[in-house]
């Protein structure tokens, strides 16, 4: 599997989903229950906390499912991997 590849146990996320990034997740790729992708970055707010940016997806229903904004709740860095667990959406 791909370092950068993140698969989530379900179709879409929510609040209190925890994933096991990169260990470096600056830049990586959601790959969701029905197999749909997207692009996530860890970021920082204008406060310096994190957030997680995940790119909009097409669902396979045709569906659009616009770029989202994560507040993150608590970010562990492991060796090898950080694990998100994310707080609220913001858009």
């Amino acid at each position: 599997m791909n370092d950068h590849l993140v698969k989530i146990a379900h179709p879409r996320l929510h609040p209190g989903l925890a994933m096991e990034a990169p260990a470096d997740p600056s830049d990586f790729l959601l790959l969701f229950t029905d197999d749909t992708e997207a692009r996530a970055q860890l970021v920082r707010d204008d406060t310096g906390r994190p957030a997680l940016r995940v790119g909009a997806r097409m669902r396979p229903d045709g569906s659009v499912v616009d770029e989202e904004i994560w507040t993150v709740r608590e970010l562990v860095r492991r060796p090898g991997l950080t694990v998100i667990r994310l707080g609220d959406a913001l858009v």
